[in-house]
């Protein structure tokens, strides 16, 4: 059983875990995938986009698209990367994309908006207007910060048929999901570069007194320059 083959297996189990607890009717399945530097940076700079998988950990995330039922990315990652979040690399069918945008900047020129095939659908606590889009407006309560209330937009994405949902990105997006303990997967493409950047992930507001989010079991496996680390997140428990 190759790489690919083995993350697949193993995704589904867990999927199929989480599908028999409490949480299945109440939120879709999350897998966060993305990719990083040795330092955990993303990119260089905030708002600047920079290619760090390679050609054989790219078809591992194209892969891990097709295995999802949407994938969503925050509004900064739309204005920097102009992403189109389809299956091209693997052969599968492309999740719907979905765009967490709370101040509704997501621009009519965005890829996301001309691609034909499923519309996107940009979750925002603002009034949502009369103006004809190239997306689908998906309203949605803020929370305290002013900010998209992540519960609430995962029970809405559920109940409009999302069951599995990955998370790409960025760093606000990625943090925001785990300080709601929001995630049930990871999948991390770490490249071998020190970038000294903008880091994946921000303060969660913990204490050293406080179980850590952990991968339990931890895997991983070298491809080609890259390291691939994968798992189940486990927030309970944190580091034995």
């Amino acid at each position: 059983m190759n790489l690919n083959q083995r993350i697949e297996q193993w995704h589904r189990q867990t999927r199929a875990t989480f599908e028999a607890g409490s949480q299945a009717g109440q939120r879709p399945f999350v897998t966060l995938c993305y990719a990083q530097s040795l330092d955990g940076s993303l990119t260089n700079r905030a708002g600047e986009k920079l290619q760090l998988s390679g050609a054989n950990s790219t078809k591992i995330t194209h892969q891990m698209r097709s295995l999802h039922d949407g994938i969503l990315v925050g509004i900064g990652t739309v204005l920097s990367d102009d992403p189109q979040l389809t299956v091209r690399e693997w052969t599968g069918d492309s999740p719907q994309p979905i765009v967490l945008d709370s101040q509704l900047r997501m621009p009519v020129s965005a890829r996301l908006c001309a691609a034909s095939g499923k519309r996107c659908w940009v979750l925002t606590s603002q009034s949502a207007d009369s103006t004809v889009r190239d997306y689908d407006l998906l309203p949605v309560a803020s929370s305290d910060s002013g900010q998209v209330d992540l519960p609430a937009a995962l029970h809405l994405l559920q109940q409009r048929g999302i069951r599995a949902l990955m998370v790409e990105g960025g760093a606000s997006v990625i943090t925001a999901f785990l300080q709601h303990q929001l995630v049930d997967a990871v999948v991390i493409t770490v490249a071998p570069l020190m970038i000294g950047g903008y880091k994946a992930v921000g303060e969660l507001g913990l204490s050293s007194a406080q179980p850590f989010p952990s991968l339990s079991p931890m895997h991983s496996e070298k491809l080609d320059d890259d390291m691939i680390i994968w798992g189940a997140l486990n927030f309970a428990a944190g580091i034995p």
